[in-house]
């Protein structure tokens, strides 16, 4: 009996979501990667994973899809579904503590919200629904029942300074960063560093797609396009974005111009089958594995000890890397094991603002 009840709550709290996510068509957008397997129908078997996209979501070939990935082989590994909403660059705070809750209310354990712009919400909705485990990328949320996933995206980024500048032919190089807010920042602030120690005399010239509460620089390929293209008309030869799938743009527009390179972020973007035919101009990525990090949650709570409180992954426990894909940084790497041992053990310590 408890069975059947469990199946029928279950049924009734899918259906609900779907009604919620059609009326709130104008927010976010839905894409159910349910597997054929049981484990969606609340019969106790795998995971029911609820994946809160940042803009952008499945198929950004960066940030959302190393999150996906993440998700993706923990279902693969344990059985059972992952659902998908995806934010829009118009959301409001409201528009995200429905979707958590949305996800909450059909019975999704665990429930992650992929970027900082789901931790005020997260807050709030943590605390509505304390017997489920809420993970989040990017950010601190202090509750019993949430794993903040953090990364240290500066020491990465300080890496792939070392590689700009050692690359660069012109002493001239370029950072886009996708919105101006802290965790960019932090972006630009390695890197920056980095090609500094290395070489104080390369110009580094630093743009921003947008400010604030406005996200569509991490949506917008067609900026990060004009964006670097106006470096590589000032002279820069290469050029690190951390802008989501706007920075699809800004490697087509390296690509377009001979002896320049682009360093992708966040997934390894020389083996991303959607930039292939770039993937020539793609000297190195700042891997953040999201992946890793989506993967070690969903574990810990289908194994009954849902991880809470900080987990950072850091360049030391491989939770940021330069990527090697292509060959083009075999000729700097002794450089790079170097500086990266150094960031180890303490020698240098990178900052986490410009």
């Amino acid at each position: 009996m408890r069975r059947v009840a469990k199946l029928s709550a279950a049924c009734i709290a899918t259906a609900a979501l779907a009604l919620s996510a059609t009326a709130c068509g104008s927010t976010s957008s839905e894409n159910d990667k349910s597997s054929s397997s049981a484990g969606s129908s609340g019969d106790g078997k795998g995971v029911k994973i609820g994946l809160a996209f940042d803009v952008g979501g499945r198929g950004d070939r960066s940030f959302n899809d190393s999150a996906a990935r993440g998700a993706d082989k923990a279902k693969d590994e344990f059985g059972g579904s992952v659902k998908e909403l995806t934010a829009k660059t118009t959301d409001t705070e409201a528009d995200r503590e429905q979707r958590l809750s949305d996800l909450a209310d059909a019975g999704f354990n665990p429930i992650i919200g992929v970027g900082y712009a789901y931790a005020q919400s997260m807050g709030k909705v943590a605390k509505k629904y304390p017997k489920t485990s809420f993970g989040i990328v990017d950010s601190v949320v202090d509750a019993p029942n949430v794993d903040s996933i953090t990364f240290t995206e500066e020491q990465g980024s300080y890496l792939a300074g070392v590689a700009a500048a050692l690359k660069t032919k012109k002493s001239h190089v370029g950072f886009i960063g996708g919105v101006d807010v802290p965790l960019i920042k932090k972006f630009e602030a390695g890197f920056v560093q980095g090609v500094k120690d290395t070489n104080s005399k390369i110009k580094v010239d630093t743009q921003y797609l947008s400010h604030g509460s406005d996200t569509s620089g991490f949506a917008s390929p067609d900026k990060g396009k004009e964006a670097a293209q106006g470096m590589l008309d000032n002279g820069a030869d290469v050029i690190y974005s951390a802008a989501g799938s706007s920075g699809n743009g800004a490697i087509e527009a390296v690509n377009g111009k001979k002896g320049a390179w682009a360093i992708g972020v966040d997934s390894d973007q020389y083996n991303i089958p959607g930039l292939a035919k770039y993937k020539g101009s793609i000297l190195t990525s700042m891997v953040k594995n999201v992946d890793l990090g989506v993967y070690d949650f969903v574990k810990s709570v289908h194994d009954g000890k849902a991880l809470s409180g900080v987990n950072s992954y850091s360049l030391a426990k491989d939770g940021v890397s330069l990527s090697t894909s292509g060959g083009f940084i075999g000729d700097i790497q002794p450089k790079l094991d170097a500086a990266k041992k150094k960031i180890v053990d303490g020698s240098i310590k990178v900052k986490t603002t410009p």
